[in-house]
């Protein structure tokens, strides 16, 4: 059945995050954030659903852990994360979906650090975009909206002209608020805010309505 996602409506470029969005890295990830809050006396079942769609250093920040810096502990997040690519893959259809877009109007948009993104783009087998926004572009990351807004500036558009593609509920709130329409991947997430789950798209990965929303390009 052909649905009419967007009616009247035409993207001048689409923004993607890259974990949980386009790539599932949620076991290499998880493994390394449980590791290092271990060590920390952190309760882990708490602790792991609040890693995803931010940056490594924000996270830690938010802890106020005593004599830990931030920094310092986020680099070597990072390096873990990058040396655990096990089990890290495409979410269905996302190369497909990502190669029938002429490289002039995709980018993705990630909190992960440019070499950590890289690795994870390689590593799912997903090609490497002209523009990728890494947590090193932005003084403040996700939620803020400022990545969002880069993004399309470098691609000459504007973010209401964008159509964005988002897993996790940070995302989402950075998507929403720099204007852009979203579209909520649920491959890896199955919960999110029920104020926004009701009012934006929801697909389950890049097989389904793949064809529509790539029709949706001006």
């Amino acid at each position: 059945m052909t649905l009419d996602l967007f009616p009247d409506k035409g993207f001048a470029a689409m923004l993607f995050d890259m974990d949980g969005t386009i790539l599932n890295s949620i076991a290499a990830a998880e493994k390394v954030w449980a590791n290092w809050a271990r060590a920390h006396g952190i309760d882990i079942e708490t602790f792991l659903p609040t890693i995803h769609g931010r940056r490594a250093i924000d996270t830690i920040a938010s802890l106020n852990l005593p004599g830990v810096d931030a920094a310092t502990e986020a680099a070597y997040i990072t390096q873990a994360e990058i040396a655990e690519v096990e089990g890290i893959e495409e979410i269905p259809g996302a190369t497909a979906f990502l190669n029938k877009i002429p490289p002039s109007k995709w980018a993705v948009v990630t909190s992960a650090p440019r070499q950590l993104a890289l690795t994870r783009l390689k590593a799912a087998g997903l090609p490497i975009p002209q523009v990728l926004i890494t947590a090193e572009d932005v003084e403040q990351g996700k939620p803020n909206p400022d990545c969002y807004l880069l993004a399309a500036k470098r691609l000459g558009v504007s973010c209401a002209d964008c159509l964005i593609f988002e897993d996790a509920d940070i995302g989402i709130a950075a998507a929403l608020a720099c204007g852009g329409t979203l579209v909520v991947v649920t491959a890896t997430h199955t919960t999110h805010n029920p104020a926004w789950a009701a009012q934006q798209l929801a697909v389950k990965d890049y097989l389904q309505h793949g064809e529509q929303l790539l029709s949706q390009l001006k």
